[in-house]
């Protein structure tokens, strides 16, 4: 055996995909340390990975989101055949917010750094995060079309050697609400990339490898058959679901066939409803990171996420259908939608896996961008623009309660009260958790919230809605219960407020949200009496509701 071979061994290699792992987290923390907005410092809105000289993922961070983690596997790509390696030099980072190539809507800016050892290219460092605000209409869905929703940037060098394009980020500034925290994330995001090529080529420094090329086939390959082999336990067929959902100007039916063979997953939505003309419209790519997510939630979960675990599974549309939306529609507020494709194909799944797969839950977050009404700042009065998150409750699991107020399956953490009221002018009143709002089931779903907020300063604000769960609320499975509907409403007012629109509410309103429940799994009578007892005890389940479970105590 030759030194070189025993360098390589399978052992070896392992250290170093293990390693990678940890170089991506560092990258994400960095990200999240050195951000401004509190969606990303606080909510952790990012993701993070490593590619190779191909632009294939190899490794990605476990912090941060599947809608931009799964679109960033392909993102990279894009840019790697846009940009020529060849010209590439140390110091140069790439960067685009079209959302056909990175990540669905204009807020989300993607980068990508290439690293350089021996004076070549050996792989990329990428990363993605929020910005709060890119001018237009604003953070919602009102939007009649992509130029209405703020600025778009097609592929361009941000940085060249080091040195920040400096009319970019004037024009980024420019055609902001809050420029100040833009420009701070973007430097955020450029330290991520740094931070990542650092280490990575720091950690072939440290194991004697000039390239990525044995190590990226060994990650990819042994994820690629483990995928495989984990599929090959999933019954093979053909498997549909529709879900019927809010929509805007009217109801939308999403439709998902998920055809299993021993080669792979593959997803269609044809069916599907039509586009909106409002900005819920999702692109393929961001429909097709949940989608994927979903399944691998289920299907081979202990695989690391990379090229060769991504591979097995493919996902499709008509183009035209709203979870394959073809420019220049608007597609602002598309994780609405986006966010709803897990319930979709894990109700494909429940099919050939009934005992494996967890009720619907909230699905969407239901985050609330707000900024300042317009003659707020014409008359000098304090200007903002922030986007506060905030969740439902998870489907109850096959074998336990679902997740109260829990990112499912975003992975953006909830925002914090007082860090909402320290960006803006408004007064949190009340945050907790909604009695008997998850569904009624053997196992409980998880429970929405109720949100109580009003303007500080006497002064009017505006609220993008783009909500889902309203009218069709997350059904349970195997006997079990609906959980409740997502509610908004003003304190005096007479009827509840639609999911979608722009919402003006005056200084002396008082705004209440409540969002949705996850539905039950199982027959709430064989629900254990203990658990119940424990739910009645801790507000959870109220009287009333526990007769949803036959009247147990």
């Amino acid at each position: 055996m030759t030194a070189l071979s025993q360098d390589l061994s399978p052992a070896r290699l392992q250290v170093m995909w293990n390693r990678l792992l940890a170089v991506v987290e560092e990258q994400g923390q960095t990200l999240i340390r050195a951000a401004f907005s509190p969606i990303v410092r606080e909510c952790g809105d990012i993701s993070a990975g490593i590619f190779d000289v191909q632009g294939r993922m190899l490794a990605q961070a476990v912090t941060g989101t599947p809608g931009h983690i799964n679109t960033m596997a392909e993102a990279v790509m894009h840019l790697r055949e846009r940009f020529p390696v060849e010209v590439m030099k140390p110091g140069d980072i790439y960067m685009t917010n079209d959302p056909w190539l990175a990540s669905g809507h204009l807020n989300d800016f993607l980068l990508m750094m290439p690293a350089f050892k021996n004076g070549k290219v050996v792989g990329f460092t990428s990363c993605t995060s929020h910005l709060v605000d890119l001018g237009g209409l604003g953070m919602g869905p009102e939007g009649s079309d992509i130029y209405d929703e703020g600025l778009l940037i097609p592929p361009c060098k941000l940085v060249e050697e080091g040195a920040p394009n400096a009319l970019l980020m004037d024009i980024i500034r420019a055609n902001s609400r809050e420029p100040i925290a833009n420009e701070g994330d973007i430097y955020a995001l450029i330290a991520c990339c740094e931070a990542g090529v650092k280490r990575l080529t720091g950690m072939m420094e440290e194991f004697g490898i000039d390239d990525l090329d044995a190590l990226g086939a060994y990650i990819i390959e042994t994820s690629r058959r483990g995928t495989l082999e984990a599929i090959a336990e999933v019954p093979e067929g053909v498997y549909k679901n529709v879900l019927k959902m809010d929509g805007y100007e009217n109801e939308l039916e999403l439709h998902a066939a998920l055809t299993v063979t021993k080669d792979g997953m593959h997803v269609d939505f044809t069916g599907t409803s039509g586009c909106s003309g409002k900005g819920i419209n999702v692109p393929l790519n961001y429909a097709t990171a949940y989608t994927v997510f979903a399944l691998r939630c289920i299907v081979g979960p202990d695989i690391p996420n990379n090229a060769g675990s991504l591979e097995p599974f493919t996902v499709d549309g008509p183009k035209g259908c709203i979870l394959n939306a073809q420019r220049p529609v608007p597609v602002a507020m598309r994780h609405t939608l986006g966010q709803v494709t897990p319930d979709l194909v894990l109700g494909c799944l429940h099919q050939a896996l009934p005992d494996q797969v967890p009720a619907e839950g909230a699905s969407c977050m239901f985050d609330l961008p707000m900024r300042h009404a317009p003659e707020v700042a014409r008359d000098g009065g304090r200007a903002f623009a922030i986007e506060p998150v905030h969740n439902g409750g998870t489907g109850a699991r096959p074998h336990a309660d679902g997740l109260s107020a829990t990112a499912y399956p975003s992975g953006v953490y909830g925002s914090q009260v007082e860090i909402t009221e320290a960006v803006a002018p408004v007064i949190m009143w009340r945050r907790e958790l909604r009695p008997d709002s998850g569904g009624a089931g053997k196992y409980r779903g998880g429970l929405g919230q109720r949100i109580e907020m009003t303007a500080s300063n006497g002064a009017p604000f505006i609220v993008f809605l783009s909500v889902e769960r309203l009218k069709f609320p997350a059904l349970g499975r195997m006997g079990g219960q609906p959980g409740a509907p997502g509610r908004i409403r003003f304190r005096d007012g007479e009827q509840d407020i639609p999911g979608k629109g722009e919402l003006r509410v005056e200084a002396d309103d008082y705004l209440i949200f409540e969002t949705p429940g996850g539905g039950g799994f199982g027959d709430p009578a064989e629900r254990d009496p203990e658990a119940l007892a424990l739910d009645l005890k801790r507000g959870l389940v109220t009287e009333e509701g526990a007769s949803a479970y036959g009247g147990g105590k």
